[in-house]
């Protein structure tokens, strides 16, 4: 496998302390984690446009007011693969208000032709000793942004 820096964009949903998070699990690691929904930044695409067509693509879901929160590089390892990502993180709202009041939303992603679960966790469910939210530095951003 070639060795390269992905290009991501990914929305929170920030909403009474909580935010929308896919749920994923590493193998290797044998450990859950979570990671706001979004994707691959695509050549000639602005990052919000990446969020706004990842989010109809995975949910069937419109998004509205995006809000640029800032960027993160994240250096990881999943299921024995090393990773390098540069992350453009956004807020933003769900036009259809109902996804909400939805504990769990289901999902499917085209490249890898998998489903997912998203699930709306308090910020305070991530941190030591807790499932990892993912990329590296957001829940330090979003704490920020909630000061």
């Amino acid at each position: 496998m070639a060795h390269r820096i992905r290009p991501l964009a990914i929305c929170v949903f920030l909403h009474e302390g909580r935010i929308l998070a896919g749920e994923g699990y590493d193998p290797l690691k044998k450990e859950f984690f979570y990671r706001p929904l979004g994707g691959q930044i695509e050549f000639g695409e602005y990052a919000a446009q990446t969020v706004h067509r990842e989010l109809g693509e995975e949910i069937g879901a419109e998004v509205t007011a995006l809000k640029y929160l800032g960027t993160l590089e994240n250096i990881f390892t999943y299921n024995g693969e090393p990773g390098h990502e540069i992350v453009q993180v956004y807020d933003g709202r769900f036009v259809d208000e109902t996804l909400y009041q939805c504990e769990i939303i289901h999902g499917h992603e085209l490249d890898a032709g998998s489903d997912f679960k998203a699930i709306w966790k308090q910020l305070d469910e991530f941190g030591p000793g807790s499932s990892p939210l993912y990329p590296d530095g957001l829940l330090e951003m979003l704490e920020q942004t909630q000061a």
